[in-house]
């Protein structure tokens, strides 16, 4: 088995092209699944999911059968499944969104689906319909395979973050609106309306998304503004002096543009233990956002868990949970079996 443990170069300067291409091609894959599943809170039923090969919808229900759109980073080919074994898919290389759209609907079509999705980006101020987007756009495969192995180094860092939570807590998913991957925590109160005005989104959308309380990190590969792979954390609504907290590693900064904090990858890959640095700013961005807007942290905080080994409820029973545990990311030792 190759060496997998590394975190790979991500320069966004370099792949920005094909990045923005796949943030929109992702939209056309995750929009299929938007347009057959129920909502649910937060639009979490809308996200795509980080595999050993790429990215995935998850199982679409859809009156005929059920269905699986896959980008496969390995062979670069997105994959069409239906129940039954059909199964269906094209190269992934360079082609213009038009083409993609064209492309996807076929190969759904194909194996007994539906493919009826609303055309157009969200999210991307002055967007081109799908159908009208006909310029040629460049598929850098070899940056496309690091940026999956860089997400397969984030993703059990963060859902081992998850667990140190006992409230309300998302899943560990990719927004393909806005092309990055999160996990948000919840304090159990309702929040402000929001304000809504994200380009090309519905505000009833937004609305509904920050319906309530929210403590929210993840990771963008360098669009949305920041030209180059960050990490992120934000709360809404932010708490007054949110921005002046005194955030872990020295390398994270507020970014008042983006109203959130902000830790560039590199200062992560570069890291002696890449682990715990990430830890580190996903821990002490939530303890100023739940600390400075008062969350019942003795209710909703835990210890980091481990597989295979029960939570302890003690742990949950008004004690916070251990600082060092927390912070270097690494969970407290195994209860006896």
């Amino acid at each position: 088995m190759r060496d997998t443990t590394g975190w790979p170069p991500l320069p966004y300067a370099e792949w920005a092209e094909t990045c923005n291409a796949l943030h929109l091609w992702s939209q056309i894959v995750g929009k299929h699944r938007l347009a057959h599943t129920p909502w649910a809170n937060h639009s979490w039923h809308a996200t795509l999911y980080v595999t050993p090969r790429g990215l995935t919808t998850g199982p679409v229900h859809e009156p005929g059968g059920c269905l699986s759109l896959d980008f496969d980073f390995v062979d670069h080919r997105l994959v069409v499944q239906a129940d039954g074994g059909a199964r269906d898919g094209f190269a992934l290389e360079a082609m213009s969104v038009a083409e993609f759209l064209g492309r996807t609907r076929a190969a759904v079509e194909r194996v007994g689906g539906t493919f009826d999705i609303r055309g157009a980006p969200n999210e991307i101020p002055d967007a081109v319909p799908f159908a009208d987007d006909r310029g040629r756009r460049p598929y850098d495969a070899e940056a496309v395979m690091r940026y999956h192995r860089a997400l397969l180094r984030i993703v059990p860092i963060l859902e081992t973050f998850r667990t140190g939570f006992l409230g309300k807590v998302s899943p560990v998913h990719l927004f393909w609106g806005s092309f990055d991957l999160a996990v948000t925590r919840f304090s159990g109160r309702t929040a402000p309306l929001h304000p809504g005005g994200i380009p090309n989104l519905p505000d009833a959308v937004t609305r509904e998304a920050y319906s309530h309380e929210v403590c929210s990190a993840g990771f963008w590969p360098g669009n949305g503004g920041a030209n180059e792979a960050m990490f992120y954390a934000y709360a809404y609504p932010s708490p007054d002096g949110f921005a002046a907290a005194k955030i872990e590693p020295d390398a994270a900064r507020w970014d008042a543009a983006l109203g959130e904090f902000v830790l560039p990858y590199e200062a992560v890959r570069g890291a002696e233990d890449p682990q715990a640095t990430l830890m580190a700013f996903l821990q002490s961005t939530y303890d100023a956002a739940a600390d400075l807007a008062s969350w019942n942290r003795a209710a909703l905080d835990c210890e980091l868990q481990r597989p295979g080994v029960p939570r302890r409820v003690e742990t949950a029973r008004g004690r916070r949970p251990a600082r060092s545990a927390v912070r270097t990311g690494r969970p407290s030792p195994p209860v006896a079996r």
